[in-house]
């Protein structure tokens, strides 16, 4: 089990559960068509961006599999919220997570992304003691595979035509990395 004591500090960037006051943020980041470019989804309307808000809301622990712990990034100096980063816990018995990020396009190319996910593996292999955690993302991301392979995490398969998004059939990228690798690259 896992429940952050909040708020989470990396060298640059805060961490917080998400809240009611979030709502204008999680609707123009989810409603955004170059955000959602690779999303499952399609952009949401506010009240989808609601109900998606009231699901992050409870993310706050991860105390079973299938449990997903989702905060807010924050950016310290102004408490502007830049995008939220993602551990979920897929299975107690293998001891396998996995991350995901999301951060607006005005704060990209600044390693937000890279710090936060980074935070998510410390938090996976040393707070939950998982052995393995894998990123999964849509082929055509590059950025989004550039920063996986920035955390040391290897490319170990390519689901061709894996799904289909807003009617089109793209393939899905799968990066993972074990407990020992992390270990060994965090010394």
């Amino acid at each position: 089990m896992l429940v952050p004591d909040f708020p989470l500090r990396t060298a640059r960037l805060e961490y917080r559960p998400y809240a009611e006051s979030d709502l204008d943020f999680i609707h123009h980041l989810e409603s955004n068509p170059v955000v959602m470019r690779y999303a499952t989804f399609d952009p949401r309307d506010r009240a989808e961006a609601r109900a998606s808000l009231a699901k992050k809301i409870d993310e706050t622990a991860l105390r079973t599999e299938g449990d997903n712990l989702t905060p807010v990034i924050v950016l310290p100096e102004t408490g502007e919220p830049i995008g939220d980063v993602q551990l979920t816990w897929i299975s107690r018995e293998h001891r396998q997570g996995e991350i995901g990020y999301i951060v607006h396009p005005d704060h990209t190319g600044n390693g937000y992304a890279t710090e936060a996910a980074a935070l998510m593996l410390r938090l996976g292999f040393e707070g939950l003691d998982l052995h393995r955690i894998e990123g999964r993302l849509d082929a055509r991301n590059v950025a989004s595979a550039r920063v996986l392979e920035r955390l040391g995490m290897r490319r170990e398969a390519c689901l061709v035509q894996y799904r289909q998004v807003r009617g089109e059939w793209t393939d899905v990228l799968v990066y993972a990395i074990l407990a020992q690798e992390w270990r060994a690259q965090s010394r």
